[in-house]
């Protein structure tokens, strides 16, 4: 089992940007493939971007693609999302969740462990 606690958000304007931080905490980081999703009032949870176990594969959405970059260290227990070239399009709360899969997932229904979320707000 794993903990997930995202750290990061904010109000920024367009065209600006942010790192958000998802910290975890248990057992065997290095085994969990680790996504970060977001979801807009009214709107479905979608895919932003996952990185597998070892930080060597990685995958994104095509609305974030150019503009985010997924990272992690697992001798830091720790995953990023530095999100450049903001739009408020990409206003929502951001969450990063877990899954002890090899290949990477989309599907937000795939993931087992999930963070309580960090809201970004992007101004016009």
């Amino acid at each position: 089992q794993v903990q997930l606690v995202e750290s990061g958000g904010g109000l920024v304007q367009a065209g600006g940007s942010l790192r958000l931080s998802c910290a975890a905490s248990g057992r065997s980081f290095s085994s969990y493939a680790i996504g970060w999703f977001r979801q807009a009032p009214g709107k479905e949870r979608e895919f932003v971007a996952t990185t597998s176990w070892s930080g060597s594969n990685t995958k994104y959405a095509d609305s974030v693609k150019g503009r985010f970059t997924i990272s992690r260290d697992n001798t830091k227990n720790t995953a990023w999302l530095q999100m450049n070239s903001l739009k408020p399009d990409d206003t929502a709360v951001y969450y990063c969740a877990a899954v002890a899969r090899l290949r990477l997932e989309i599907n937000w229904d795939e993931y087992d462990y999930w963070g309580q979320g960090t809201q970004v707000t992007v101004s016009s």
